[in-house]
């Protein structure tokens, strides 16, 4: 509630309202606890305004989605609208991660933290030039260094999560099935 130039109470936007219209300006996931705190009020009225109007949207059939993701919440095109906008945005263009890209990205998401020394070796290949691409991309970050050889430890980022839609790392699916089946034979011949 807020008050008008007499001091008389006015009454604000929704909750609702509220969260959606910051939800429309913001370009990566915001945490429930933020937009309690921007509103000034209680995360879990926050987080129940939010998962209602996720469903409201869902029932609806809106052309868009108010998802979790990356531990926060954002607005982001359904499913079934995304190739409408992908052509609208890139006017066909593609800009697709290469072979080496997606390697290399897969072994950062699940070797996490890892130098660019250990991808490499993972790889067979040098992939400098590609970790610099994925950090440009913002799809890997620095982590730290590693204290025995002082090597730039990288990680996924917030960003790669929220483009893969995931909440966290726990989400990424299993490398079992993806395995040939004497893995033990290939770690064995490649040490």
């Amino acid at each position: 509630m807020s008050l008008d130039d007499d001091g008389d109470a006015v009454a604000g936007p929704s909750l609702e309202a509220a969260l959606e219209a910051i939800l429309m300006v913001v370009d990566e996931p915001v945490a429930e606890v933020t937009l309690a705190q921007v509103l000034e009020r209680p995360t879990h009225e926050v987080a129940a305004a939010l998962r209602g109007l996720a469903a409201e949207y869902t029932a609806s059939g809106r052309g868009f989605d108010l998802r979790e993701v990356a531990g926060g919440w954002r607005f982001y095109t359904r499913a079934d609208c995304a190739p409408l906008v992908e052509r609208f945005v890139r006017d066909g263009q593609q800009t697709r991660l290469t072979q080496a890209a997606l390697e290399t990205l897969a072994v950062v998401a699940y070797r996490q933290p890892v130098s660019r020394a250990r991808v490499a070796a993972i790889r067979g290949v040098n992939s400098d030039g590609v970790m610099r691409t994925l950090v440009a991309r913002g799809l890997v970050e620095e982590a730290g260094t590693d204290p025995e050889s002082q090597a730039v430890l990288y990680r996924t980022s917030s960003y790669f999560l929220e483009r893969l839609g995931l909440r966290d790392l726990s989400e990424l699916p299993e490398l079992a099935p993806f395995l040939p089946d004497d893995v033990e034979n290939l770690e064995e011949t490649t040490q």
